[in-house]
């Protein structure tokens, strides 16, 4: 019976994503294979990224690098000069009159002087044209990528996500970064300054306020600790913890997909909850 409920579970999924990409996913020509053979460090924004840079900076700059969200508004990040930057979540395209949001896209558009791809989901396109900081920068290449959710029977991901007409589900950037690692072709991938811890530092109020509070390498401004501990406090507390585990197993579907695909993931961030790729230390 269990047997006969996955089939039925996973058929049902398929279908649903198939929908979605008919719906959602652009049709266009894929990132190309550029890094083949390479090797990739991705870089988190977490607290531990700071211990990485102090004590593995010689393994960091002999590899290619990816960056991720608010990166660009650290001072390390200029010494770093990440080949890939990645951004997923929709408050860089939707918030452009915020202080920190300004912040990175002048920082992308005037400050990077070396080459440069940027990595933007497909769907937000229309703003990127109409940005002038973005299309201003002869160092930074844009380029597109499919957010789409797959889920289901295995070899329906495995064609899709080499299709790039989706992923697993994007619940955090480091798992768009991961799979468009392997989409460029590196053939392994460390993951640093991806914590992950946030558990630790989730509680709720006497006001049935959930409060959450995400240190980063770099530290915060004001504005943006407050736009994240109100996002948080617009949730109940079961919703936040069903969006940790929807993060957590798409680790682990992107671990699958990238044994199929013969590229080795490696965890290299001390103290990291994710618990889907081997650890390594560096």
């Amino acid at each position: 019976m269990n047997r006969l409920n996955d089939i039925a579970s996973a058929l049902l999924q398929s279908l649903l994503s198939v929908v979605k990409i008919v719906l959602q996913s652009k049709w266009c020509r894929k990132l190309p294979q550029t890094a083949q053979g390479e090797e990739l460090v991705v870089l988190g924004n977490g607290p531990s990224l700071n211990d990485t840079m102090a004590h593995s900076m010689p393994f960091l700059r002999e590899r290619a690098l990816m960056a991720v969200n608010f990166a660009a508004c650290a001072g390390e990040f200029s010494s770093l000069k990440p080949r890939y930057y990645v951004l997923a979540d929709p408050h860089f395209f939707t918030a452009t009159e915020q202080p920190n949001v300004q912040k990175l896209w002048r920082v992308l558009g005037e400050e990077v002087d070396w080459p440069m791809t940027l990595l933007v989901p497909h769907r937000f396109r229309k703003q990127m044209r109409a940005n002038a900081l973005a299309a201003g920068n002869a160092s930074v290449q844009v380029a597109y990528y499919n957010t789409t959710p797959i889920e289901g029977f295995e070899w329906l991901e495995n064609v899709t996500f080499k299709a790039q007409l989706g992923m697993p589900r994007p619940r955090n950037v480091l798992i768009p970064s991961i799979m468009l690692g392997m989409a460029l072709g590196f053939s392994t991938i460390y993951v640093a300054g991806a914590d992950h811890s946030w558990t630790r530092t989730l509680s709720v109020d006497d006001d049935n306020r959930v409060v959450s509070i995400q240190p980063h390498f770099y530290k915060e401004d004001a504005h943006e600790e407050k736009r994240v501990r109100t996002e948080y406090m617009n949730y109940p507390l079961h919703q936040i913890m069903y969006s940790f585990y929807v993060a957590f197993r798409s680790y682990f579907t992107i671990a699958r997909y990238a044994s199929h695909r013969g590229v080795k993931i490696f965890n290299i961030t001390p103290g990291s909850f994710i618990d889907a790729f081997p650890r390594m230390k560096v």
